[in-house]
């Protein structure tokens, strides 16, 4: 059966305190999209039979593994006003940092349809009307949040409950690919 995944940036170390943004959020304008969402930086979604899970977390731990932990700082807010969306921008240096993670995530899943995101931000809110983009803006002025990006996150969607759930994660190792090297024969 075909189900939808995310893979993602996600440190529970900014779980709690985004929750409480939302919350207030959701206390001036009701619901709305991804107010219940966990604190996250999408990296990509997909949707694959569950036959082939196992293959896609092999490529998850395997690309993990080369990548080296590094801190990541959340400074302002900041929308897409086309999409609605209102989220917490990263620092140039972590967007650097980021930004080529995400690539080779994305390079490594190529064969399946992927939807990526390639500008690192974590949402607070997603198709929000004018109004609430507004709101929000005015509600959020000065962030300052940080977290040790040591691992990406695996997550399922769950239809029924309409939300993504973590089911593994991938620490990064520190280990650099090794370069393939010509080999002389004489």
């Amino acid at each position: 059966m075909e189900k939808a995944y995310s893979v993602v940036f996600y440190s529970k170390s900014v779980v709690e305190p985004v929750k409480k943004l939302k919350d207030f959020l959701r206390s001036k304008i009701e619901w709305y999209n991804s107010c219940n969402s966990d604190a996250h930086i999408t990296i990509c979604e997909f949707k694959i039979d569950e036959s082939q899970l196992d293959s896609i977390k092999q490529k998850l731990s395997k690309i993990s593994d080369t990548f080296t932990p590094f801190k990541v700082s959340l400074d302002h807010f900041d929308s897409f006003p086309n999409s609605g969306a209102f989220f917490i921008g990263v620092t140039k240096y972590s967007k650097n940092n980021l930004v080529p993670i995400m690539k080779k995530i994305h390079e490594t899943l190529k064969s399946l349809n992927l939807k990526k995101s390639d500008n690192p931000h974590l949402s607070i809110g997603r198709r929000l009307t004018p109004e609430n983009l507004k709101t929000a803006s005015e509600l959020f002025t000065e962030i300052d949040l940080q977290f040790v990006c040591n691992e990406i996150v695996l997550r399922e969607f769950d239809p029924k409950v309409k939300q993504f759930f973590v089911i593994d994660a991938f620490p990064f190792g520190g280990n650099p690919e090794p370069e393939f090297v010509q080999g002389s024969l004489f």
